[in-house]
């Protein structure tokens, strides 16, 4: 593939070299530091002039350090004249903060996505490839092109090739915002479905919950697009087994020990985040492997290609 270079941030090394390995690319030359007072400083180690540059940066680890990295990485590469700049973003940053809440102090909070997404168009970049948004409204943030690909087709695969009761299973979501996921991946099943309705005092904090749906005697799979603290999480009673799959497991806190202490079989997550030290103290995470879509993405947006057939299919 002539006139493209992929770059890697500092928050998911091994992802951009399996997305590089699947391309048969060389991973471009890319120094970063900081300096004494924890500025982030870039150097590019090649020359980038007319080239289609991919910069891979995930919104995991060290939040805002990765974010700044991957700003100042954007605008070295287009002030270094490179042709287009696509930002490979497969968690996006600040993607839970995407709207004003109707009560109390909420009405005043910030839309933390959009001033992302502002920040990432200023900078420099021309198109962004990102996974599984936690609202699919943060695409009308930006003027520029997003593709937001999705987890579902792996996911599918996933449970057909390892959960050998499948057919008799419930796919349920663990609060209303996730209907319209599991319903689309309950059809693609041909199963049925179910949802957790939560009553939240404050964001992390659970009040009350209350299963819409059946599941005794079912393999209940919860679905999600990330998870955090775990605090939320919740087994439905009356399942023969339990499964969670996810495509953000951010895990942060005490979300580990919630999970070991949990009845789940596994817990599946994408590798959008890097999951290596979580499974050492976690043997039910499971980890599916994403890079081929997103290897796929960068492939046809290069040539020009479509790249809706991603949206229902796992690269071979």
């Amino acid at each position: 593939m002539p006139n493209i270079k992929i770059f890697s941030g500092s928050s998911h090394q091994d992802l951009s070299q399996k997305i590089a390995d699947r391309l048969g690319l060389e991973l471009g030359k890319v120094v970063t530091k900081k300096f004494s007072n924890q500025e982030t400083c870039v150097e590019i180690g090649e020359s980038v002039r007319g080239e289609d540059v991919y910069i891979v940066q995930s919104g995991c680890g060290e939040i805002n350090d990765n974010l700044m990295e991957l700003l100042i990485m954007i605008n070295a590469c287009k002030i270094a004249s490179a042709s287009r700049v696509t930002a490979v973003i497969p968690c996006f940053p600040y993607a839970r903060q995407d709207k004003k809440d109707k009560v109390g102090v909420r009405s005043r909070a910030p839309i933390s996505a959009k001033l992302v997404a502002n920040m990432l168009s200023v900078s420099g970049a021309d198109h962004i490839i990102t996974m599984d948004l936690h609202a699919s409204q943060i695409q009308g943030f930006f003027d520029i092109p997003v593709d937001n690909l999705y987890a579902e087709p792996a996911v599918l695969k996933w449970i057909r090739e390892n959960i050998p009761e499948w057919k008799n299973c419930t796919i349920v979501s663990p609060d209303a915002g996730g209907a319209k996921r599991v319903t689309s991946i309950a059809d693609r099943l041909n199963v049925d479905f179910a949802l957790i309705h939560k009553e939240r005092k404050k964001a992390n904090e659970v009040d009350r919950m209350v299963l819409v749906g059946d599941v005794k005697d079912r393999v209940a799979i919860l679905v999600d697009d990330m998870a955090d603290t775990c605090v939320s999480w919740f087994s439905p009673t009356g399942a023969t087994k339990v499964y969670a799959i996810l495509t953000h497991g951010i895990f942060s806190g005490p979300a580990i020990s919630r999970i070991n202490n949990a009845c789940f079989e596994a817990v599946v997550v994408t590798n959008t985040i890097p999951q290596e030290d979580k499974m050492k103290h976690c043997p039910k995470i499971q980890v599916i492997d994403i890079s081929m879509i997103l290897a796929e993405a960068i492939r046809r947006t290069h040539n020009g290609e479509s790249v809706s057939y991603l949206f229902s299919h796992v690269p071979l």
